[in-house]
């Protein structure tokens, strides 16, 4: 509990809210013992996490002048030390054969948790647009939820939105490393974004998921070394500490979706072990990582990314070692995200229903303990096949991995062939521009062509196109991508928009705005480490010249 003396010391604390908080339930997410708490993970953790960002500066430097990612030499002990494990896991946390994800909007919050799905992953990152509003209203979304007082009256569509009897288990993702919060500053600079909204979580929540005997959950994303995860680790610490409740309360699940991170897997693990019970293949953040991380290797370069899928040998391997790691270890190994959308033409949902099946059957397959879906209509299909391949069990930490064989740095690193054509990047150039323009209009999980994209799967688009401007990449056809060729694509899609959206939507929209932004970043020549960088700038008002 918060004492008094504390609550007197907020007159001393470092952090200053920049934010509106007039509303009277803002207010009471920004307590003053909730700023007090706030501010003290602060001052403890906000400059080492910007010296973490620094050291992910320098090897990405080694990187671009030709090294490439590889199992450490100075960790070697961990892996080869077989006699270790992470901590025995929660039972509310060894069911997860099924996920729904989602942003903290508040319908989709309950629709999440009533949709079957055995765990709903809320995502205050890559599925929601950090506006201020979002931010704070997230966390009022998801106190309500674990009170079960959540609703939702929707008055255009006089319908009402409750809780099930029975809903989802709820895990908060935090914002990763690199995103800023600007409406609170600590030294007149933005406070990590990642700071906030784990501990704003964990002080409103802690008390009401402890009655009902549960711990406070977390996935925790973009993770891309084992001294970021022991970064994370000592922030549960020091909050289990803060609150004097038992070591483990908190519980993570570790995204593996950078490229320097599966080399780490034992590592993150090791140095989290008091706190992880799983990782999970966050697939599409993962080949955005590989892009981006190898951007610099012309041997290298992937094909359009709608022909990247998990079947792809580099792929599959990342699958196969994130299993045999964490089984190893204790702890589960959690599917990826199967971002297919309901189709309201009967033939093309058989080809939705086949394509999510094919995906879900090869992670069961590889050993798997659950999987990710991006809508509730999903969930029966999914569940179905781990149902099935799971035969009464509520886990496979007894799979056997043996007959995998040994995963290389090589085979990890060994890109895939595929079509690399003009429909392709002028698709890419539709998908980035829609996406981002939802974005900084404050929308984070936008349906585009039959897919839920979120930033990762924007990320691939936009990362591609840089790279292949970036070394002249041949397209099928014979043309020289260049940035010329770019722009004339980008200034005819966006009439394409204009026709797909309607004159009154596009005239209200960003999409020059967004096109601007998008043809800077995809000729620039430096690569800008996450599109949300740039365009968080957008989104919090501020505005850039259009393309003329």
């Amino acid at each position: 509990m918060i004492s008094e003396d504390m609550v007197i010391k907020r007159q001393s604390m470092c952090i200053d809210v920049l934010g509106t908080t007039d509303n009277t339930e803002y207010k009471q997410v920004l307590s003053a013992e909730a700023l007090l708490f706030l501010d003290a993970v602060v001052k403890k953790f906000a400059e080492r996490r910007n010296e973490l960002l620094a050291l992910r500066d320098q090897r990405q430097l080694a990187f671009d002048n030709g090294e490439l990612p590889d199992f450490r030499q100075d960790t070697k002990n961990i892996r080869d030390d077989k006699s270790w494990k992470v901590a025995s896991i929660p039972t509310a946390l060894q069911d997860r054969r099924v996920e729904i994800t989602g942003p903290i909007d508040r319908k989709m919050v309950i629709n999440a948790l009533n949709s079957g799905a055995k765990v709903f992953m809320c995502c205050f990152e890559d599925a929601s647009a950090p506006s201020w509003e979002n931010m704070i209203n997230g966390q009022i979304n998801l106190r309500d939820a674990n009170a079960g007082t959540i609703s939702y009256t929707d008055d255009t569509k006089n319908k009402h939105y409750a809780l099930n009897d029975n809903p989802a288990l709820l895990i908060a993702r935090p914002r990763g490393l690199h995103l800023p919060e600007d409406h609170i500053q600590y030294n007149d600079q933005p406070i990590p974004g990642s700071l906030m909204d784990f501990a704003l979580y964990f002080f409103h929540n802690y008390q009401t998921r402890a009655a009902q005997g549960l711990g406070v959950y977390y996935y925790i994303p973009k993770l891309e070394s084992m001294e970021e995860a022991q970064w994370w680790d000592d922030v549960f610490d020091f909050t289990e500490n803060y609150f004097k409740v038992e070591t483990g309360t908190i519980r993570a699940t570790v995204l593996i979706e950078t490229l320097p991170a599966v080399f780490q897997m034992d590592e993150i693990l090791y140095v989290m072990r008091n706190h992880i019970v799983a990782m999970n293949c966050g697939r599409w953040d993962y080949i955005f990582s590989y892009i981006k991380t190898l951007k610099n290797h012309k041997d290298r370069i992937l094909p359009d990314r709608h022909g990247v899928g998990m079947d792809k040998t580099f792929l599959n391997a990342y699958s196969q070692l994130l299993v045999r790691t964490c089984h190893q270890r204790g702890a589960l190994a959690m599917g990826g995200m199967s971002a297919f959308i309901p189709h309201k033409d009967p033939k093309v949902m058989d080809q939705v229903l086949a394509k999510v099946v094919e995906d879900k059957n090869r992670e069961s397959n590889n050993g798997h303990d659950g999987t990710w879906v991006a809508h509730p209509h999903l969930v029966s299909t999914a569940m179905d096949i781990f149902d099935k391949h799971l035969a009464g069990k509520i886990n496979q930490l007894d799979f056997d991995s043996s007959y995998v064989g040994d995963i290389t740095a090589k085979i990890l690193l060994e890109p895939c062939e595929g079509v690399r054509n003009e429909e392709g990047v002028r698709k890419n150039i539709r998908i980035a521009l829609y996406y981002i323009e939802s974005w900084i209009q404050g929308v984070g999980c936008v349906p585009i062509y039959g897919l839920m994209e979120d930033a990762a799967t924007a990320e691939i688009s936009r990362a591609s196109i840089w790279q292949w401007i970036h070394h002249g990449v041949s397209l099928d056809d014979g043309q020289v991508f260049t940035a010329s060729l770019f722009r004339k694509w980008l200034n005819e899609e966006l009439d394409t928009i204009k026709i797909e959206v309607g004159q009154n939507r596009y005239n209200n929209g960003r999409f020059k705005e967004t096109a601007a932004l998008f043809d800077q970043i995809s000729t620039a020549d430096e690569f800008a480490a996450f599109l949300t960088l740039p365009s968080y700038s957008l989104l919090t008002g501020q505005r850039i010249q259009t393309l003329t």
